[in-house]
């Protein structure tokens, strides 16, 4: 990929001691590549188990706020718990809300929509006095809230806050403070989410931590896995313990989500929270209807969860098909001036909760700092995401007479900004930005180096399970193999993904590449290419093999295809159905053939070579030739029974075909 400086380890010699142990060559590869290399480190290195739990009263704070809690309880109070709207926020406060009412207090549950904005606020306060809450209990947010604490206490409201951003110079005058960043905690683990720490609170006041963690250790996965904690010591055992409470007996709510997004219990895992679970609880917070997500996990009863997982699901295609047509726009504006430094676009109508992925989307695509504003009226709203080593909050700082408002750290931040002080703002960051150039050069460094294709079997993919769960801190290891043939390219997903073929000491292997279009990846087959990717076990109509999923690739520079093909796409070259016809009626005579550069127009003497190399590229992204390219020519094979295929399926149809 580009602005990428591959590091490629070299083959490392695996212990003998390893693969006794019953370890496969693949799963002791990437011990090693972690500096295991016993059978005992190995152990202890997969362990994952109840020993890692730590005891909550090693938090500064916790007998305080079990003791005012346990007043509440005596009293009969009326509690409020008080989150945030995104998944920790929500599992935490779900988690704390079940656990108070069910030892018998009255407790409210409060988060604010997301225009009501983050933290607590005194009109929440207000809101809450008058419906006769005397203690609140904050989950994943109120550290900083000082003067907001100080105006409960006026109205004869305590505040237990619970925690884990974090600590500014001044505290809270809470009750209590639960937070492992506050100085002075000695808890051992500085590294749990708001949801985590809601947990310790519960494992405090019911002095059974194992009990607790096999009752909310599904909400405990969701929070930790979407908030990305490191999933490492503590963490990780509760993350694995709500895996597999996910997977055989999760709440009726996430039940329910789980059954509507069509997932796979078995093979349930981190990622699929990350990436199929948790942004239906997001979405609902994005687009302003978090109470749905808050009613989906405390949800009891299944045909109810059912309709508010479906409401869920539908409310994030909702939100999909907005960041789709904000990516849509934001490309058409780009076009029209490519960006030379920091991008910054503004929009009406752009939804508030929604920019900050598409502010995400632009980066991940032109690699630059990125700045998406939504107007409105004579303001507007942006979010803010870096590229590189760029400090994004520096350079806010830097234009701060220019904003109404901003707040942040260096790879993110949000700001407001008066409509008629937006162009000059975009002048005033690229200034800083040229003056403050950043490293965008990344550094690919794979833990292995595959050379024996006879590595890659299923159950060597398999045996990779026991580094899970994976995430944060505890990546999937990445893999690598230099020197691999492509065989085809296929779009798939509308174009949106690129399926191919790798060969390596004449064993293919399946790929599939998410986020990549073929068209935009000017490889070919029959081109030499170095990949890293993950390996996995792909079912599909009851046949299992592997597949490896592409996380980037390099491939080598220049050719006399690629020259005829750069040439045919920037001179505009088309070519209509018809031609198309006539050309595979061609090939079809002439294949298998070697065709030379220079007699590419022989092959039909109708077509300009520029059109014969779009036609032959799109054969190749149908999967209807085999395209192998050297210095001298390119040999085209046909399948002898060719798939039927639709011309929309090949990119460069499209591209060329708008």
């Amino acid at each position: 990929m580009k602005n990428t400086v591959w590091n490629i380890p070299p083959v490392r010699p695996i212990p003998e001691e390893l693969l006794r142990a019953g370890y496969t060559p693949l799963l002791s590869s990437a011990l090693v590549a972690r500096g295991v290399t016993t059978a005992q480190a190995a152990a202890d290195w997969l362990r994952c188990g109840p020993e890692s739990l730590n005891d909550p009263f090693a938090f500064a704070g916790m007998e305080a706020a079990v003791r005012r809690i346990r007043l509440a309880q005596e009293r009969h109070e009326t509690v409020a718990v008080y989150g945030d709207y995104d998944v920790d926020g929500i599992t935490a406060a779900c988690l704390l809300t079940e656990y108070l009412r069910g030892i018998g207090l009255n407790t409210e549950i409060y988060i604010p929509d997301r225009p009501e904005g983050y933290g607590l606020n005194n009109n929440a306060i207000d809101t809450l006095r008058g419906r006769g809450v005397s203690l609140i209990v904050t989950v994943d947010t109120g550290i900083t809230a000082v003067e907001e604490t100080d105006y409960a206490a006026s109205l004869g409201i305590d505040l237990v806050i619970t925690d884990h951003h974090e600590c500014q110079s001044e505290l809270p005058q809470a009750v209590a403070i639960v937070d492992p960043k506050q100085p002075g905690c000695a808890y051992p683990d500085r590294n749990l989410a708001g949801v985590g720490v809601a947990f310790k609170l519960v494992c405090a006041l019911s002095g059974e931590p194992e009990a607790m963690l096999e009752r909310f250790s599904d909400l405990v996965a969701m929070g930790t896995v979407a908030d990305v904690m490191p999933l490492v010591g503590e963490n990780r055992y509760m993350v694995s313990a709500g895996i597999e409470k996910l997977r055989r007996d999760p709440c009726p709510g996430l039940d329910a989500l789980i059954e509507s997004n069509g997932v796979n219990r078995d093979a349930l895992s981190a990622t699929t929270i990350s990436y199929k679970l948790a942004p239906c609880i997001n979405a609902a917070g994005r687009l302003f209807h978090v109470s749905q997500s808050a009613s989906l996990v405390l949800e009891k009863d299944p045909l109810k969860a059912k309709s508010l997982a479906e409401e869920l699901c539908g409310i994030n295609r909702d939100r999909r098909e907005l960041e789709a047509d904000i990516m849509a726009e934001a490309r058409k504006l780009l076009e029209q001036e490519p960006p030379a430094g920091p991008i910054v676009l503004a929009r009406e109508g752009w939804h508030q909760g929604v920019i900050g992925i598409a502010a995400s989307r632009v980066v991940d695509k032109y690699r630059l700092p990125a700045i998406m504003i939504s107007l409105d009226g004579d303001k507007g709203k942006g979010s803010c995401r870096s590229y590189g080593d760029f400090d994004l909050f520096a350079a806010l700082t830097a234009c701060k007479d220019l904003l109404t408002t901003f707040g942040g750290h260096a790879e993110a931040a949000g700001l407001t900004i008066a409509r008629d002080r937006i162009d000059d703002f975009r002048e005033a960051i690229r200034n800083y930005y040229r003056e403050h150039l950043p490293r965008t050069q990344t550094v690919l460094s794979p833990d292995v180096r595959v050379e024996d294709p006879d590595w890659l079997s299923i159950p060597n993919t398999e045996s990779l399970e026991l580094f899970e769960p994976c995430g944060a801190e505890n990546p999937r290891p990445l893999f690598c193999m230099t020197d691999t043939r492509i065989v085809s390219l296929t779009p798939v997903g509308n174009g949106a993904h690129t399926k191919l073929q790798a060969e390596k000491n004449g064993t293919v292997f399946d790929c599939i590449w998410f986020g990549q279009n073929v068209g935009e990846l000017e490889i070919f087959p029959g081109c030499r290419a170095d990949i890293a990717f993950d390996p996995e076990i792909n079912e599909f109509r009851g046949r299992r093999s592997v597949q490896l999923q592409i996380k980037h690739m390099r491939w080598e520079p220049g050719s006399p295809w690629r020259e005829i093909l750069a040439g045919a796409e920037s001179h505009g070259y088309r070519i209509d159905r018809g031609e198309l016809g006539a050309l595979w009626r061609t090939l079809t005579s002439l294949c298998p053939a070697r065709i030379a550069y220079a007699d590419l127009a022989a092959v039909e003497p109708r077509l300009h070579p520029g059109q014969i190399a779009l036609g032959l590229r799109v054969f190749s992204e149908l999967s209807l030739a085999e395209l192998t390219p050297d210095d001298t020519g390119v040999t085209v094979a046909l399948p002898s029974r060719p798939a039927h295929a639709e011309l929309v399926h090949s990119a460069a149809w499209k591209r060329h075909h708008r």
